[in-house]
């Protein structure tokens, strides 16, 4: 009964609010940036539309470990994926100034994708060489500008919650400008939004964001890129929760 009553709650209530709430952030950010407010109009809107979109859901959220950043601070952000409500709650919950590593087609949806890319967000095009060194470059002065980087080192969501084995682009970047790469643990995402059930609706579960002990770097090269993703992989996994 009560799933009955959530996804009646949903249909009338949370998709139209959503919607309009999503259109609204998306216009936001195209007029904030072209007016040239593309420092507050690139992060903070986001956070709003993470923020509501998920009360709105009545999901409970718990976050911990916000204490392990520095203010000023640049980090790579690296987390798992568990499904699309991931992003929502990185952006409402995390409250750090970042740009987003996405897939290039992202790009392409109407409105939502021109304010991705009047807000910088860096998108991953592996379709030729070129592409790739564009969008490493992009990344690479996003971080130097003081501005945190969040990537889903997966490449993509989970279809088991279990983790699947990480790529090393982010890594290679944390690398190269000698930043410390933060460690992200997401749970309850699964339960929200499996990637192999029901794409009409949501379920309800509460959600956490764990933050980790930032990972410093240790030297430079290959032996360095390895240990960040290792640790990075261990500290998410540990706290990781899968219920089969």
């Amino acid at each position: 009964m009560l799933t009955l009553i959530y996804r009646i709650y949903q249909i009338l209530i949370v998709l139209p609010l959503a919607f309009l709430w999503t259109l609204f952030i998306c216009i936001a950010v195209i007029v904030g940036c072209l007016l040239g407010g593309g420092k507050f109009f690139g992060y903070q809107p986001g956070v709003w539309w993470g923020w509501v979109i998920i009360r709105l859901l009545l999901l409970p959220v718990k976050v911990e470990g916000k204490e392990n950043l520095e203010k000023g601070q640049s980090y790579v952000f690296v987390a798992n994926h568990q499904g699309a409500f991931d992003i929502l709650l990185i952006y409402g919950f995390l409250l750090r100034d970042f740009r987003w590593m996405m897939k290039y087609e992202l790009g392409d949806i109407p409105i939502f994708g021109a304010a991705c890319k009047k807000s910088k967000q860096i998108f991953v095009d592996n379709r030729s060489v070129s592409t790739i060194k564009r969008c490493y470059q992009e990344a690479r002065e996003i971080l130097r500008g003081g501005i945190s980087l969040c990537v889903f080192p997966e490449g993509a969501r989970t279809k088991t919650g279990y983790m699947k084995p990480f790529k090393k682009g982010a890594f290679m970047l944390a690398d190269e400008l000698q930043l410390p790469v933060v460690p992200i643990t997401i749970n309850g995402s699964f339960k929200v939004k499996p990637r192999q059930k029901d794409m009409y609706f949501c379920y309800w579960s509460p959600l956490k964001l764990t933050i980790h002990s930032p990972i410093p770097p240790q030297g430079q090269g290959s032996d360095n890129i390895n240990q960040l993703m290792t640790q990075s992989y261990a500290a998410i996994e540990k706290d990781l929760i899968i219920n089969d």
